[in-house]
């Protein structure tokens, strides 16, 4: 199947530009759902999960679970002081030094995002102490207010409210390169909801299910309970994975725009199956889809928690990069590379291939 990048750059435009930090990842959900439409359904539980289950699907045969979470690191609203400014934690861990200045979006207690800015005392007000400590200042959440009633009553700020960067998405036919929010994972849930349309009438030897897992961003809280619903005999993960290809030694590049998805075989939750491994390196390679490899020192994904539950799986991640702060890089082709493993993986696979595993 040919994919239009008109319309996988749309897909990734919406997942993007949606506001869902983890456990809020209800707006990631709604466009799921639309793009859904007539060719699969979504259920949701309790941490926001998206389940999905294709029109095909016949409940009789053994499970493949494709999943790719649906949330996005941000920040979490934890006090609103006498001046009118709040206090706030993050979900998840943005790249130190990233959030000063940090345009953001605040969701009020009428469920309306407000314009804000992460602040930061300027220089001109430092002290001398302050400027020799290298330490660095505290940050503050601002949308303008004068006071706490003012915060309160006008702006209808509260506690608990989530907070993402403010970025707009935007695509440069001309280059290939989207920029953008929360890649991480929204194009990881581009390609994996182009992958399902593509399955969708498959009569395949595995009921293809899905998940748009939530809490990611804070210890990949949501697969395993979607993990717990499918009961899949194996996995298919998708990421939006850190690019290195901007500071690392040439020799030493494992993530680079434009070479496909990344498959890690080792990060610092999971050892991915070698087996498993090896027959999906072998699956690109057979229909020349471009893919690349590597051995990460840090990072994580839901690969973690689903392996750990005795489901073989592998993690397609889709290259961008500057994940974890306000604005990302990546590459539509990728995206339609990631998807285009997970069909012929999924075409390809036996229930005996996977006892192998």
């Amino acid at each position: 199947m040919s994919y239009k990048m008109n319309e996988v750059v749309e897909l990734l435009g919406a997942l993007s530009n949606a506001k869902s930090p983890s456990g809020f990842e209800d707006e990631t959900l709604a466009v799921a759902r639309e793009f859904c439409d007539g060719w699969a359904t979504i259920e949701e539980n309790t941490l926001r999960d998206g389940l999905i289950t294709l029109r095909s699907y016949s409940g009789t045969k053994p499970r493949l679970m494709l999943d790719a979470h649906g949330d996005e690191v941000g920040c979490m609203v934890r006090s609103i002081r006498d001046n009118g400014t709040m206090s706030f934690v993050q979900l998840g861990r943005f790249t130190q030094g990233v959030l000063t200045g940090q345009d953001v979006l605040v969701r009020n207690t009428l469920g309306q995002w407000v314009h804000g800015v992460i602040g930061v005392k300027p220089p001109h007000f430092m002290s001398a102490g302050e400027k020799a400590a290298c330490v660095a200042p505290e940050l503050i959440l601002d949308v303008g207010a004068t006071s706490k009633a003012d915060a309160i009553e006008r702006f209808h700020m509260g506690m608990g409210e989530p907070v993402v960067p403010a970025t707009n998405f935007d695509y440069d036919a001309a280059t290939g390169v989207a920029f953008g929010k929360a890649f991480d994972c929204r194009a990881g849930v581009a390609a994996m909801l182009l992958a399902l349309r593509e399955l969708a009438d498959d009569d395949l030897p595995f009921d293809v299910v899905a998940s748009i897992s939530s809490m990611e961003e804070v210890g990949e809280r949501g697969v395993a309970a979607a993990v717990r619903h499918f009961d899949p005999q194996v996995a298919f993960m998708f990421e939006g994975c850190p690019a290195d290809d901007t500071f690392t030694q040439p020799c030493d590049v494992q993530t680079a725009l434009r070479q496909g998805p990344m498959l890690r075989y080792f990060d610092v939750c999971m050892i991915t199956n070698p087996r498993y491994q090896r027959y999906v390196l072998a699956v690109a390679d057979d229909e020349k889809i471009p893919h690349q490899t590597s051995v990460r020192e840090g990072g994580g994904t839901d690969g973690g928690p689903t392996h750990m539950l005795d489901v073989p799986s592998v993690v397609a991640g889709v290259p961008c990069r500057y994940i974890h702060a306000g604005t990302a890089i990546c590459a539509p082709e990728d995206i339609v590379s990631a998807a285009r493993l997970a069909v012929a993986v999924a075409r390809r696979m036996t229930p005996e291939d996977v006892r192998g595993f």
